[in-house]
C-alpha cells in the first residue's frame, strides 16, 4: 500500500468499523487514493464479522473535495483493471456498492465530483446541516467518470439528475436531502452521535440478515458494470481538451485545489461567464 495512509480505519467493534479520510489540505482524491481504497475494500469484503463501516472525514471543510486534476490521471488509465474486470476507480466503486456490509458516509462538509460519486455508492448519506454536495464535472469541460448520472437517476429521478449533473451547481444538505440525494440533514454537532447510535444498531444484528437483505436492495438497484466503463471512457474523452484549458487555467489562477477561494464556492466559479 502507498504511504501515507489516506484512509484510518478505527475497529470500533469487530462488526462496526469507523474509517476516516485525510488527503492533503482538501481532501483531494489522487491515483494513491485509488489504490488505497482499493486495498480497504478488499478487507471490507473479506472480513467474515463486519457489517456496518462508517466513512468521515478529517477535514472540517471538505469531505472529499474532488479529483486532482493536478496529478497522474493516466496512472488512472493505465493501471491493471480490478477484480470487476474495471479500471480501478470504476472498480471501486462498483465493488463498494455491493460490499456484504452496510456502508454509511457522515458528511459534514463539502463533497463534490469524484468525491460525489464515492458518496453515491455507499449506502446510506447522512449529512450535517453545512455540507455541500456537487457534481461539477460539466464546468471542467468533461463528462463525469464514476457514473453518477446512473446512481442520480435511481435516486432523485431523471430530471432532478439533469439538474444535478447538467447545472454543475453546489447543493446545500437541505436541497440534497429534498431531492433524494441524501437520505437526511442532522445538525452539524449532532451529526456524529446520531450516525454513531444507527451505526451501532446495525452491528448488533446478525451479519446474514444484514447481508441478505441489502443483496436484495442491490439486485433491485443495480448499475450494470458497463455503464461504469460507459461513463469512465466519456470522462478520458472529454476531460483535460485543449479546447477547455483556457477556463481550467483560470480557475487555477483563482484557486482551485487550494483550501481557499473557489473551492468554497465551486458550483458557481465553474460557470463560463457568457
Amino acid at each position: 500500500m502507498t504511504n501515507p495512509t489516506q484512509f484510518n480505519v478505527q475497529a470500533i467493534t469487530p462488526s462496526y468499523w469507523r474509517v476516516t479520510f485525510e488527503n492533503g489540505p482538501i481532501n483531494l482524491i489522487d491515483p494513491d487514493t485509488i489504490e488505497q481504497l482499493s486495498d480497504l475494500i478488499t478487507r471490507i469484503e473479506q472480513d467474515p464479522h463486519l457489517t456496518v463501516v462508517v466513512f468521515q472525514s478529517a477535514n472540517p471543510d471538505f469531505f472529499m473535495a474532488h479529483f486532482d486534476l493536478l496529478s497522474d490521471i493516466q496512472r488512472v488509465y493505465t493501471t491493471a483493471p480490478g477484480p470487476t474486470g474495471l479500471l480501478p476507480f470504476s472498480d471501486n466503486l462498483l465493488r463498494l456498492s455491493r460490499v456484504p456490509v452496510v456502508t454509511i458516509s457522515a458528511i459534514k462538509n463539502r463533497v463534490r465530483g469524484a468525491g460525489s460519486e464515492f458518496v453515491l455508492n455507499t449506502d446510506i448519506r447522512f449529512a450535517g446541516a453545512d455540507a455541500i454536495l456537487g457534481q461539477p464535472e460539466v464546468g471542467f469541460g468533461a463528462v463525469a467518470g464514476g457514473n453518477p448520472m446512473g446512481r442520480l437517476a435511481e435516486l432523485v429521478g431523471r430530471g432532478r439528475a439533469m439538474e444535478i449533473m447538467l447545472g454543475g451547481d453546489d447543493f446545500p444538505a437541505q436541497l440534497a436531502a429534498e431531492y433524494g440525494y441524501v437520505n437526511r440533514v442532522v445538525a452539524d454537532d449532532e451529526l456524529d452521535d446520531f450516525v454513531d447510535v444507527f451505526a451501532r444498531r446495525i452491528a448488533g444484528f446478525s451479519k446474514a440478515a444484514v447481508a441478505g437483505a441489502k443483496k436484495f436492495v442491490d439486485e433491485a438497484t443495480a448499475i450494470p458494470a458497463g455503464e461504469y466503463a460507459a461513463a469512465m471512457a466519456a470522462f478520458r474523452r472529454t476531460a483535460m481538451r485543449p479546447e477547455n484549458a483556457d477556463h481550467l487555467k483560470s480557475l487555477f489562477d483563482r484557486g482551485l485545489q487550494q483550501p481557499q477561494g473557489i473551492e468554497l464556492d465551486l458550483g458557481q466559479q465553474v460557470a463560463l461567464k457568457l
